[in-house]
């Protein structure tokens, strides 16, 4: 038996490092390759899959994906931080979207969570299935009506037709009010009958109880926004008020090193972030009850 469970044990663990393997390799490729020279990029990634040569036979070519650079060059960051400063507008004009957004769903989400949990009032139940609709409803969906009320209030070409719609999103309200309904009621009536207001408990009580939510929330909220392309492609027809995250969803073959250089610095603070915050993430997705 201990035999059999060593074994199950070997082969789960190295099942493990292979898939850990396939998922960190992206990562690690764009890295080695932001530090090679536009030629050796060119050199590696310039084929096409098939040919047809004179005698009409076919000829395979394959892309070598190199993980070693030949010579480790930081051309394609000098690129981006000083030749082409377009690149660095977009990085700040994405941290300039997604800052607020995360704020303000995440002020606004646990208010309305804590009355969507803690609170009763008529129609509580009838309100929150409402939210649960709207949630589940795909982009396309509330694409003309955003539009339609963007137009109205002049915010077209302007990033207050990302922000405002991303502060005022569902997802934060559901996630926190699954996380606070884990917390007893009894903390809200104790407080209250030592006199405390609602937002006195909801500030002293519910948010220091509800952190490792917020933490998952700041995170999850964090990648979806900072990697939309649809609403900016839509909303923002001035290409210097774009995100850094069109530009990665463009690339041109002439633009394939400057490119590998460009998405390490985008994806940098995700992985600080996520890094950072695991241990909040993990927990505050385990007691949200929210499951991949």
């Amino acid at each position: 038996m201990r035999t059999k469970a060593f074994l199950l044990r070997c082969i789960l663990t190295i099942t493990l490092l292979v898939l850990a393997a396939i998922m960190i390799f992206p990562i690690v490729f764009t890295i080695t390759n932001s530090l090679m020279t536009e030629q050796e990029i060119g050199a590696n990634y310039n084929l096409i899959g098939i040919m047809l040569n004179d005698s009409s036979e076919q000829q395979h070519s394959f892309v070598t994906l190199k993980l070693i650079p030949d010579w480790v060059s930081f051309e394609q960051y000098g690129k981006v931080l000083l030749d082409t400063p377009t690149y660095l507008n977009m990085f700040w004009n994405s941290v300039f979207m997604v800052v607020p957004i995360i704020l303000g769903q995440s002020i606004i989400g646990s208010l309305a969570a804590y009355a969507f949990a803690k609170l009763q009032f008529r129609g509580r139940d009838m309100m929150f299935y409402v939210y649960i609709v709207v949630m589940l409803m795909p982009f396309q969906v509330t694409l003309v009506p955003n539009y339609i009320i963007a137009e109205k209030l002049g915010l077209l070409n302007h990033a207050g037709a990302i922000i405002f719609p991303g502060v005022f999103a569902v997802f934060g309200v559901f996630m926190l009010r699954q996380f606070m309904l884990s917390i007893p009621y009894a903390y809200v009536e104790a407080a209250i009958m030592d006199g405390a207001g609602h937002f006195i408990v909801f500030y002293r009580i519910i948010v220091p109880l509800i952190k490792p939510g917020l933490a998952a929330l700041v995170i999850l909220l964090f990648v979806d926004y900072w990697n939309m392309v649809e609403q900016p492609l839509i909303f923002l027809d001035d290409e210097f008020k774009q995100p850094l995250s069109l530009f990665l969803s463009q690339i041109q073959a002439e633009a394939r090193g400057i490119a590998f250089a460009a998405s390490v610095f985008y994806m940098a603070p995700m992985l600080l972030l996520f890094l950072y915050a695991e241990s909040y993430f993990i927990e505050g997705v385990q007691l949200s009850g929210i499951k991949g």
